[in-house]
């Protein structure tokens, strides 16, 4: 927290890095200068982002800036959702239990698996033919 009571955390979720800045507020949603609907345009999306602070029935009390990069749009929707969960566990610390119950707090550390040599992909071969 800074002087101005902002809260800050990082979340990960694949390749997707997502810099989350919370602060009491009137619930501004900002994700890379745009507005959150027009960042993320699949209502699933915009409900895993949301879902830290619905159960935290926080949805309306915290201003929300985020700085995403890297990974697709699914990757960044868990990024800031992971993110959001830190920075809300740093603001409050009695809502870290309520999001770790849920499993926010946890980063999901699956990876895309890489491709091997004489392989099409990390596991698939090439089409055998015996002639």
């Amino acid at each position: 927290m800074d002087s101005q009571n902002v809260f800050y955390a990082t979340g990960k979720r694949k390749s997707a890095v997502a810099k989350v800045w919370i602060k009491p507020g009137t619930g501004e949603f900002v994700v890379n200068n745009k507005p959150m609907n027009d960042y993320f345009v699949r209502d699933a999306d915009r409900t895993m982002l949301m879902s830290p602070l619905m159960l935290t029935e926080n949805d309306g009390s915290f201003d929300v800036r985020v700085t995403v990069l890297g990974g697709g749009p699914g990757g960044q929707a868990g990024a800031v959702k992971h993110g959001i969960s830190r920075a809300l566990a740093t603001a409050d610390p009695d809502l870290r239990g309520i999001l770790k119950s849920e499993g926010y707090i946890t980063r999901d550390s699956r990876q895309k698996e890489r491709k091997k040599y004489g392989k099409r992909g990390a596991r698939a071969s090439y089409q055998f033919s015996k002639r």
